[in-house]
């Protein structure tokens, strides 16, 4: 499915709100190029994700080939080890919907390194197509129709020592009615893993 022309404008909100708490939080926020815990263990993406991730290697199969194929060689190596226990289509990627495939999916590939990561530089070499999960990952961040203290939710390695006020106060608001406007217009909903969505 193509990319809906309005993802840049998600992005664009997202990235500014990411900026705008990582200024409140400060010291807090303790991400950082090379920190990759939150690299490793699969976790279902969207299909606006998964159709932003096919943009960026379009994108880079154009501007830089070694750099496409390396990721694609990852991500091939990575379904061949873990694609058998796969709980969904092995074929088109798509995530199963039975309350037996969720079961499975808790366990699956938790440990196993995203194939869009670097192992040698830490670094996301699809930083700028990344998914939402990735994008508000670190700070402070609410579920949808969550409320109070108790439904925001960080990454366990920032805002150590932070008291409640101190997290509340970096809390990253999300522009999830404009997500689930895009993801209208690519149909019925569909979840994948990142890498069935790097190949071709």
């Amino acid at each position: 499915m193509p990319l809906p022309a309005r993802d840049a404008e998600l992005i664009q909100i997202v990235d500014a709100s990411l900026a705008d708490a990582a200024r409140r939080a400060g010291y807090l926020l303790a991400c950082r190029i090379g920190c990759t815990q939150c690299c490793h263990g699969a976790f279902a993406i969207n299909a606006l994700d998964a159709a932003r991730l096919r943009a960026g290697m379009s994108a880079l199969r154009a501007a830089n080939p070694a750099l496409a194929a390396a990721i694609e060689l990852r991500a091939r190596a990575w379904l061949t080890e873990y694609g058998p226990g796969f709980p969904g289509d092995p074929v088109t990627g798509a995530l199963g919907a039975s309350a037996a495939d969720q079961a499975r999916f808790e366990d699956f590939a938790n440990d196993a390194p995203c194939p869009a990561l670097d192992p040698a530089s830490g670094r996301c070499d699809v930083y700028a197509w990344r998914p939402m999960t990735c994008r508000v990952f670190g700070p402070p961040i609410r579920a949808a129709g969550a409320a109070g203290a108790e439904g925001l939710g960080h990454c366990e390695l920032c805002f150590i020592g932070a008291t409640a006020e101190q997290v509340a106060a970096c809390e990253m608001p999300l522009p999830h009615a404009l997500e689930a406007e895009l993801l209208d217009e690519l149909g019925p909903p569909t979840e994948t893993v990142v890498a069935f969505a790097l190949i071709r």
